[in-house]
């Protein structure tokens, strides 16, 4: 019986590693379990908006390390309609989420609206404090030159 439960977790982890949103899968050397997996997300509400997200994925262990990395870019059209839909308080939306711990830590993507500078803030960050900090990135997608700039402009 004691078997049953040590395998549970391993088979958990193995689960709630895979994504159907994966685009790149670099090994980290022949004596590692470690790989850096790269993400794709597309917004769901700013359709025109794609990130990618690295992030260390270690098959063997019960959580992942809390680093991570985003780039995102303008992809399509972006409209005034999809702004509009958006939520624009200082916290701004989870976009994203993503298991990275059977302890509760989360990989999350938060979409934030700065509206003076016209500007989507795209935020990935760590549920769990690691070393004394919160692990963070960010990265930026300007609204200059699309329909919803020259909209809010006017």
């Amino acid at each position: 019986m004691q078997k049953q439960y040590l395998i549970f977790p391993f088979l958990l982890a193995c689960l709630i590693s895979c994504s159907d949103n994966e685009v790149g899968d670099v090994s980290l050397g022949w004596f590692t379990t470690k790989d850096i997996k790269i993400d794709s997300l597309n917004d769901p509400i700013v359709t025109g908006v794609t990130c990618h997200i690295s992030s260390i994925e270690a098959d063997l262990d019960f959580a992942d390390p809390s680093d991570s990395s985003i780039s995102c870019r303008q992809t399509g059209q972006i409209t005034p309609a999809m702004i509009a839909a958006i939520d624009k308080s200082k916290s701004g939306d989870i976009v994203f989420k993503k298991s990275k711990s059977i302890f509760f830590k989360n990989l999350k993507i938060r979409r934030i609206f700065d509206a003076e500078n016209q500007t989507l803030l795209y935020v990935s960050y760590s549920t769990k404090e690691t070393q004394g900090s919160y692990k963070h990135s960010m990265s930026t997608v300007p609204l200059w030159g699309t329909a919803a700039y020259e909209t809010i402009q006017k």
